[in-house]
Order: structure tokens, then C-alpha cells, then sequence
């Protein structure tokens, strides 16, 4: 492949790029909104306002999640430059595609998700394609693929995704136990300490978990925040 070759797809790679973060960011939107705007909540323009805080703080305190998969999904020493780049460009094309499918059906997903799965299955093709065209086979599939880790971080995506529902159908049982559907007589006695409690959660969650993965934090200011959490 020659260079020219190699800059074409680099700024075809750089344009997906724009457009994956364009439905990536819808699609954070769409996670937002749904359930808000149909729920009329508040005001369209709120909504919108704390919409775009949360993607903002999602954003500035998200972890490395391109690295991890970078590094953990495939070995990138066993594929040349050619195959590297048929495997980004299958990624970002498969995952505009996906994203763009479900924002347009105002379905949730998660980008981290589909980005995973993404690049284990062009990995995986890529990898079985240069076996079958081996003339020695010395290589196997387990030698291109991370299996272990790619491994870890599916079951890691499912076991989250159980956790996430088995504590979200306890939290809301326990919320109609106290507020029923009779809210309003209950709201102005447990609606201040119930909305404490969800606004401290997710503020630890931004705080103690996000700031790990947030670039502009130091690690001496990490190490403080982990320290002082209970205050």
C-alpha cells in the first residue's frame, strides 16, 4: 500500500471520525431525553439545559475507554499497517451506521458497547482471514485476539448491565413504597431527602469514579478526593 494510499484513509478515518462523534453525541442525547421529554418533567429549554450539562460532564470526566480498546481487544503487533486500517475503517463505518440506525428510532445504546463489540468482530474477521491465508498456519486466533481480556470486558458489559437493572428495579420498588402514586401529599415530606440522596449518589459516581479517567485531574488531587470521599 502506498503512501498515498495511506493518506487517503487517514483523512477518510478523520472524516468517520466527525461524523461518529456527531451520532455519538446525538445518541447521549437520546439516552437523555427519552424518558424526560415523555414524561414532560420540566420545560423543553430545562431539559435541554441539563441535557447538555450531563454530555458536557460525561465528556470531561469519561475514562479512557479508546485506549482500553485499543490495547485490550487485539494484539496490534501481529497485523500490519494495511490491516490495521481495514480494521478502524470497518469500526467507525459500522459504527456510524449502528448509532445513526437507533438515534433514529429514538432507541437507547451505549457507544461504549457498540464500539467494543465492534472491534472485536473486525479484529476477529481480519484475524481469520490471515489464518486461511497462511501457507505455514503457525499462527491461531488466540494469538491475534486478546482473548482474556476481550473476555473480561464482555462480562464485564453484562454483569453491569444485570447489576444496573436489579438495583434500579429495587430503587424504584422502594420509591413507590414511599411515595405511592399519591406523590404530591408525601413530595413535601421525603422529596428533600430522597432528592439528597440521588444528587449525593450521583455526585459521588462524577466525583470519585469519573475523576480517575478525567485528563485535567492530578493524581495528587485524585488521591484527595479518594482520601476525604466520606466528607
Amino acid at each position: 500500500m502506498s503512501i498515498e494510499v495511506f493518506l487517503i484513509a487517514v483523512i477518510i478515518l478523520l472524516l468517520f471520525a466527525v461524523f461518529d462523534l456527531s451520532v455519538g453525541v446525538a445518541n447521549d442525547a437520546v439516552n437523555f431525553l427519552n424518558s424526560s421529554i415523555g414524561s414532560r418533567v420540566a420545560p423543553y429549554f430545562v431539559i435541554m439545559i441539563v441535557a447538555s450539562l450531563g454530555i458536557l460532564a460525561g465528556v470531561t470526566f469519561s475514562g479512557g475507554m479508546m485506549e482500553v480498546a485499543r490495547k485490550g481487544i487485539f494484539h496490534p503487533q501481529f497485523f500490519t499497517m494495511p490491516e490495521l486500517i481495514t480494521i478502524f475503517l470497518a469500526v467507525m463505518l459500522t459504527d456510524i451506521l449502528l448509532l445513526d440506525l437507533f438515534n433514529a428510532h429514538g432507541l437507547p445504546t451505549s457507544t461504549t458497547v457498540s464500539i467494543v463489540f465492534e472491534l472485536l468482530g473486525a479484529a476477529v474477521a481480519v484475524s481469520l482471514l490471515k489464518i486461511m491465508h497462511a501457507a505455514d498456519g503457525s499462527m491461531t486466533l488466540g494469538e491475534y485476539i486478546n482473548s482474556g481480556k476481550a473476555m473480561s470486558i464482555v462480562f464485564g458489559i453484562l454483569l453491569s448491565i444485570v447489576v444496573a437493572f436489579f438495583c434500579g428495579a429495587v430503587v424504584q420498588f422502594i420509591s413507590r413504597l414511599i411515595f405511592t402514586f399519591d406523590y404530591q401529599k408525601r413530595l413535601k415530606r421525603f422529596g428533600a431527602v430522597w432528592g439528597g440522596v440521588a444528587m449525593t449518589t450521583i455526585t459521588f459516581f462524577i466525583l470519585v469514579k469519573g475523576a480517575k479517567g478525567a485528563t485535567f485531574m492530578t493524581p495528587e488531587t485524585v488521591r484527595w478526593i479518594l482520601d476525604h470521599t466520606l466528607l
